[in-house]
């Protein structure tokens, strides 16, 4: 990040809003190409197993891709993660084909004790839990190994002591987020925000946000589904139709009302009466001049 355009050009920083997910000092994580060397050891010392890779909904799916470059393996997905790393526009080694390899991306809560026991019933199964989080294992072919998309913690002490923003704030409530007080630059003058934006911040954050758009819901008219109206009122009602639809057809027909009263078992007799002029004596072959009226229409 510190190699984009934007942050080259030695502008002050006012406030760094940083993921502070492993913004712990006592957390020290490998870099991901060291934890992701410790997995393809530990798929190398299995052979003949299948891997189960539990993931989140989203992330590491650059780590799929090397597993089933390194060990030459299609990576069984479901169609909802397959349509993602499509997305993603990785290489063309995942698949749906549940018998087609050997490792298989699945949720992170189906890497549990009883499913351990059931896929170790059909085929040796190990299991991977790519995450810097403390969990504990629950079988003992569950592996936990501390790869993470989020930077570490000496990551974060580098890019703001880089940056030098004038404050820091944690997108992360529930972590810690501290340390970086001698990488502070000193308080420059607020950039000035609009009172409409002023506005809007202070009475969102007055209310919750779930309880916002709740009210929000609640104030927007309702859509009325099917009403059900009785027999005799929709009789009445589709009988006024009729005669509107009749009144309305009446008006724009090009045709005589007198015509359209008559049977058109004649079409011949019909064309007579709209065309006198064309009916004259020269013109009495009807069978021609019928020929001749369908080919111009």
């Amino acid at each position: 990040m510190l190699k984009e355009p934007a942050l080259t050009l030695g502008k002050q920083i006012h406030t760094l809003y940083l993921d502070n997910t492993n913004c712990n000092p006592a957390l020290v994580l490998p870099s991901r190409q060291e934890a992701a060397h410790q997995i393809v050891q530990l798929i190398r010392k299995h052979p003949q197993h299948n891997i189960k890779i539990g993931l989140y909904n989203l992330g590491k799916e650059s780590l799929l891709e090397q597993l089933a470059l390194e060990f030459q393996t299609w990576v069984v997905l479901s169609p909802r993660r397959l349509e993602l790393v499509q997305l993603l526009g990785l290489a063309d080694v995942f698949t749906v084909e549940e018998t087609a390899g050997r490792i298989h991306a699945v949720g992170h809560m189906e890497i549990c004790h009883s499913n351990m026991l059931r896929w170790n019933q059909t085929h040796p199964t190990i299991a991977i839990l790519p995450t810097s989080r403390k969990i504990h294992s629950s079988h003992p072919d569950i592996h936990i190994i501390p790869y993470s998309d989020h930077s570490s913690y000496s990551e974060l002490c580098a890019f703001v002591a880089a940056l030098k923003p004038c404050q820091v704030v944690p997108i992360v409530s529930r972590q810690p987020c501290g340390g970086f007080q001698d990488s502070l630059s000193p308080r420059i003058s607020m950039p000035l925000i609009p009172d409409s934006v002023q506005q809007y911040m202070s009475s969102s954050s007055r209310k919750p946000s779930f309880l916002w758009l709740l009210e929000r819901r609640l104030k927007r008219p309702r859509t009325q589904g099917v009403v059900f109206e009785s027999p005799e009122v929709s009789a009445d009602q589709s009988q006024a139709d009729r005669d509107s639809k009749k009144t309305q057809k009446e008006k724009l027909s090009p045709w005589p009302a007198y015509l359209e009263k008559q049977p058109s078992h004649h079409p011949l007799r019909t064309k007579k009466q709209l065309f006198p002029d064309l009916y004259s004596k020269e013109w009495n072959k009807a069978v021609p001049f019928c020929r001749v009226f369908f080919q111009e229409l």
